[in-house]
């Protein structure tokens, strides 16, 4: 069993229009409320693959009730801890005619010290079953900083692989614990470290940084321009097939979903790179995150080339 972790889930609402007139009056021609966070979009992917899986977190009110229905509706499980304050509603606006997106987020409201003590206990129960667990997302105001480092500490307790995708302070921290993979993007990663990295080259050293800090594999995401991913020895590069997009939103979840899939499999880090990368890029031809046709991943898996990152000079 996965274990997917986030402490912000959302009620996702995708809102699609023919022709979005910013300043006007815009009609949608379709909505629709689906689960959604960082976490439930990784766990909607590895459902999506035949994996088993259960989500975690916080959820709270009427929202918190509706996320659980929806997942109920979708056959996954959840095991979430019930907060006072209500579960963040986030809608993605889509302008079929431009074939744009925008998302509108809300920010999580604050949890208790309480809450966040019921949660990690929580956790220890799920992990006594779980293959691999992921961690994903901001954490709620009132989480320590250390959080994520405290969930890896639970997990190597229980001999479970831990993949970390996050950024900042709570993925420095979570280093120290040398989880099985960390896994932020381009832009997390430049933020974790405070500069921009603008070449192969420092993309790379970035890389090495956040091994030598303590993570087993590093893997980043960089949007149409693949995914990379360093085993202590190599960097390999994973390339994207060339597809009609209709909305990049949660694609890097659906990326961090498949991966853990394939480590809970045991493949390795390059087959985990391989299998992300096809649910990233599947992601991005529906409009509702995570919500994908598994049909279409092993086709994406057959066109994606996987090469030294090393020899790349530019």
């Amino acid at each position: 069993m996965i274990v997917c972790l986030g402490t912000t889930p959302a009620i996702g609402r995708i809102m699609v229009f023919e022709a979005l007139r910013w300043g006007g009056v815009n009609r949608a021609t379709r909505v629709k409320d689906i689960p959604a966070g960082k976490a439930v979009n990784a766990a909607k992917t590895a459902h999506r693959l035949g994996r088993p899986v259960v989500a975690t977190g916080f959820v709270g009110g009427r929202r918190g009730a509706q996320l659980c229905e929806s997942l109920d509706s979708l056959g996954i499980a959840h095991s979430f801890i019930g907060v006072a304050s209500e579960t963040r509603l986030c809608v993605t606006v889509i302008d079929r005619g431009l074939r744009s997106h925008s998302e509108l987020i809300e920010e999580s409201a604050a949890v208790g010290s309480a809450d966040v003590e019921r949660l990690l206990e929580r956790l220890a129960a799920l992990l006594t079953d779980a293959s691999l667990l992921t961690l994903s997302g901001t954490l709620a105001p009132g989480a320590p900083e250390d959080f994520y480092a405290q969930c890896v500490r639970l997990a190597a307790a229980a001999g479970v692989g831990v993949v970390v995708d996050a950024k900042g302070r709570e993925l420095e921290l979570a280093l120290s614990e040398a989880p099985l993979v960390v896994k932020p993007n381009l832009s997390e990663l430049e933020q974790t470290l405070g500069r921009a990295l603008e070449s192969p080259a420092e993309i790379r050293a970035g890389m090495r940084r956040m091994a030598r800090k303590g993570a087993r594999n590093v893997v980043v995401t960089m949007g149409k321009a693949g995914a990379v991913a360093f085993d202590g020895r190599r960097v390999l590069r994973a390339s994207t097939p060339e597809v009609e997009a209709v909305s990049t939103i949660g694609s890097g979840d659906a990326f961090c979903g498949g991966m853990a899939a394939a480590l809970a499999d045991g493949s390795n880090l390059s087959e985990a790179l391989a299998l992300g990368t096809a649910c990233g890029v599947a992601n991005t031809l529906t409009e509702e995150a995570g919500e994908f046709d598994a049909a279409w991943v092993p086709d994406l898996r057959s066109r994606i080339v996987l090469r030294e990152f090393d020899s790349e000079t530019e």
